[in-house]
């Protein structure tokens, strides 16, 4: 029999026959191993311990330590346990697919009965007791002939349609998990009794057209979730639980932030305490950035398609932009032009007005700048994901000598302004060319290795994320981790020798000879609306006291202290805080309860005693103790917290 060789993790190479598995190669190096391994990886592909090796090959063996594999095979064999169960109590189910997901699977079933919340229930039992069976799970190979028939006599059409749709030349892997069966490429642990019973949870019912097609059959969905061990489960399960409880587009509706409606998808209207948000943060932006040297632009919102297609967006982009056609007086056809999705092209037509010289670089250019994106309304999500919003957009235009020096600045000024608003670590990752991009390769070897560079020199090795970058260039991302454990990101930074190229930008250099400038696209907090949704759920609502849009209420106890609750109030807003009267007749609890929903920072309630003592009994949110002050020294402190803090 033929021999081949495998590497193993150390560089230790063996001899084996050809077609050993996985399996057989762990039992040859222990009893322990074999009993418990639970899958490989061959050359780089997650491998079924089942599956034969017929040449030489690189091999890991996995087992429940490995977290990234074992979740992923807990994950895949539960949503064919899932399938089977479903099966077992309603034999008159067809099913279709169940891939893994981020935390878990789904499955997508056909059925005449819909399901239900309880239905959930039984179907986890069953599948614990499927578990429990510790059923052999075994895999074949088969013909597509046999395939097609199989599935064809047991009334299963869409696996029929799947069958159909897969490469001549693929395999068809069949896998049984005790006398249950599904096409599947695998790869799956050995037997159902692998599964940590007590590490995954049925969450949801949705429907979903087959294949996504709207024109196709509805299905049922139900969504799981899994992991290694039921502690994991539980802090995942809190997680969710505390997501829900500082989801923004509730909390919106509590703090009276905004809405939004059908008569403008992907819009927000932004109500008063919003809008106080949203222009305190803008204001605490422009700020920073007169400080960091840029100079604020503002451009178009409707620009001719023309420029677009210079700039190449037209054919990279178009997909995602909003298309505005004209009937221009005298003209012989209407003029297209299209809503800007970015700001790019247009700061580029500002630095080309007029001769620019190597002194005036770097030159730093920002601008909150009113963008449009058609997104998908499926994928419409309150205010973190819209299609018009406003960026805290800026381009530097610089010297290729310039990139590192910049680059560096900018990680300083966008890390102090995190800081600033509660974030004090972030990480970065490095995204390179995609697949559709403009450029050459060698431009993209430059900008690639000179973002890099810069990128270390500032001190950062970022985390590399293929594929990712602009099509006109690579890009760092900035990476916010908030208070549950939830990545956002938010902050950009690229390097970009195209887009100066393709719109003619020039500079006059020291040798008086003209020369492209490069272009470093950069963003802070990226869109307005996705920061400020961040900030709302990092904070469950308790925004810091500078940005809290109603940041005093004055609660009077008992009418007769109305006049004193006017003076307390007028005495905060001269000292500069957010304060305003609450002097319904209203029992004081009602009133504290009604605010605290309202996520409002500070109540100060006002009776007889405060009247006559010129104090006031302070309740801060989240607090169940009142403490009495002067009114005096109350006003000093809250005028001290309601002052940004890069004006203290």
């Amino acid at each position: 029999m033929a021999q081949i060789s495998l590497t193993f993790p150390d560089g230790n190479a063996r001899s084996y026959d050809a077609g050993i598995t996985p399996a057989q190669v762990a039992a040859g190096i222990s009893t322990s191993l074999a009993k418990k391994a639970i899958s490989a990886t061959v050359n780089d592909q997650h491998w079924d311990l089942q599956w034969p090796i017929d040449s030489d090959a690189t091999i890991a063996i996995h087992t429940m330590k490995d977290e990234v594999q074992a979740n992923e095979l807990i994950r895949h064999d539960l949503a064919h346990v899932m399938a089977r169960a479903v099966q077992e109590i309603w034999p008159d189910t067809k099913v279709t697919i169940g891939p893994v997901i981020e935390n878990g699977w789904y499955y997508d079933f056909d059925r005449a009965e819909p399901f239900t919340p309880e239905d959930l229930g039984a179907i986890e039992k069953k599948m614990q007791e499927i578990i429990n069976k510790r059923d052999e799970v075994r895999t074949e190979v088969w013909e597509r002939d046999r395939a097609i028939q199989h599935y064809t006599d047991n009334n299963e059409p869409y696996k029929v349609e799947l069958i159909e749709s897969i490469p001549g030349d693929e395999p068809l892997r069949m896998y049984w998990h005790g006398d249950w069966q599904d096409l599947c490429r695998g790869p799956h642990l050995q037997h159902t009794g692998q599964l940590p019973g007590d590490a995954f949870k049925l969450m949801s019912i949705a429907g979903a057209y087959w294949r996504g097609d709207s024109s196709r059959a509805m299905l049922q969905r139900i969504y799981g979730v899994a992991f290694t061990g039921k502690e994991k489960l539980k802090a995942h399960l809190h997680m969710l639980e505390e997501a829900a409880k500082r989801d923004h587009r509730k909390l919106g509706r509590e703090m009276d932030l905004f809405h939004m409606q059908e008569e403008a998808p992907g819009q927000i209207f932004w109500h008063p305490n919003g809008w106080t948000v949203y222009t305190q943060l803008q204001d605490y932006m422009r700020r920073q950035q007169r400080k960091g040297g840029y100079v604020e632009v503002n451009t178009p919102q409707v620009v001719d398609r023309k420029l677009w297609e210079a700039s190449g967006h037209w054919d990279k982009y178009q997909e995602n932009m909003f298309i505005v056609e004209v009937d221009e007086e005298h003209a012989r056809e209407k003029a297209v032009n299209a809503l800007k999705p970015m700001n790019c092209p247009c700061h580029v037509q500002i630095f080309n007005q007029g001769l620019k010289s190597y002194r005036d670089l770097p030159l730093r250019m920002a601008e909150f700048g009113s963008c449009n994106r058609y997104e998908p309304s499926g994928a419409l999500h309150g205010i973190m994901r819209v299609r018009g919003f406003t960026q805290d957009d800026g381009h530097i235009f610089c010297a290729e000598d310039q990139i590192e020096s910049e680059t560096a600045e900018f990680i300083d000024f966008l890390s102090k302004i995190y800081k600033d608003l509660g974030f004090e670590k972030f990480s970065v990752k490095f995204s390179d060319r995609p697949d559709t991009r403009a450029g050459s390769d060698e431009v993209w070897d430059k900008a690639e290795a000179a973002l890099l560079s810069a990128t270390r020199a500032a001190g950062i090795e970022p985390e590399l994320n293929p594929g990712e970058g602009a099509f006109y260039g690579p890009k760092l991302e900035f990476v916010l981790t908030d208070a549950i454990g939830r990545d956002w990101q938010c902050g950009t930074h690229q390097v970009d020798f195209v887009l100066p190229e393709r719109l003619d930008a020039t500079y006059i250099g020291a040798d008086g000879a003209k020369h492209r400038p490069v272009m470093l696209h950069r963003a802070t907090l990226g869109s307005f609306e996705r920061f400020i949704g961040i900030l709302i759920e990092e904070h469950a609502g308790k925004l810091p006291f500078w940005l809290a849009p109603r940041q005093v209420v004055v609660a009077s106890i008992t009418s007769d202290a109305d006049d004193y609750v006017q003076e307390v109030v007028a005495e905060l807003k001269k000292a500069g805080v957010r304060a305003e009267a609450d002097i319904r007749n209203e029992k004081i609890n009602y009133k504290v309860r009604e605010h605290s929903v309202g996520k409002v920072p500070v109540i100060l309630a006002v009776g007889h005693r405060e009247v006559e003592e010129r104090t006031v009994s302070v309740r801060r949110l989240g607090e169940k103790q009142t403490k009495v002050e002067s009114l005096e020294n109350v006003t000093k402190a809250l005028a001290v917290e309601a002052t940004p803090p890069d004006l203290l």
